[in-house]
């Protein structure tokens, strides 16, 4: 194994609070109901640039900041779940599930592509965004770590697509 170098991000304000239901599978969910979330990630790779660096922290704090925003005061919504279905009406989303019926201002959803709200479908979609931020450093894998309660968290750990992404 190769000596490596970690950063660890995790700034007070990587943070977000949204409104979610879990699917747990036909007709089984729990109720709409919100969390104050965390967000953190580290950096890993064996090299660093001339000056010293696996990278621009700045970079990666501006990434965090930006997904953070994109879901903070939102319902978040499951686009691709068989399970719910989601019609848009006079400026406000309607989402069926099972018996439940929810009508909310359009402008205060985000509906996700993924087939649940859940931490574990939502560390790998902050991964995917957060990914995009690699190219040309020499971060060779990112892990994005979501909490949803104090105690209660999941990570999401990967390579970057040969190397660093470009």
């Amino acid at each position: 194994m190769s000596p490596t170098f970690t950063l660890r991000l995790a700034k007070e304000d990587f943070k977000f609070s949204v409104a979610h239901f879990t699917i747990f599978g036909e007709g089984r969910a729990e109720p709409l109901h919100g969390h104050n979330y965390r967000l953190a990630l580290e950096l890993e790779g064996e090299a660093l640039d001339e000056t010293g660096l696996l990278a621009d922290c700045d970079r990666f704090k501006r990434a965090a900041r930006s997904v953070c925003a994109m879901l903070d005061d939102k319902v978040l919504l499951a686009a691709k779940s068989p399970h719910v279905e989601i019609v848009v009406e006079e400026g406000s989303l309607v989402a069926s599930f099972a018996e439940r019926l929810y009508r909310i201002p359009e402008d205060e959803t985000l509906r996700l592509p993924l087939a649940n709200v859940s931490m574990e479908l939502l560390a790998r979609w902050a991964w995917e965004h957060l990914a995009r931020e690699a190219g040309g450093t020499a971060v060779r894998v990112l892990t994005v770590e979501i909490e949803e309660t104090p105690g209660q968290l999941c990570r999401y750990r990967a390579p970057l697509r040969g190397g660093a992404e470009s």
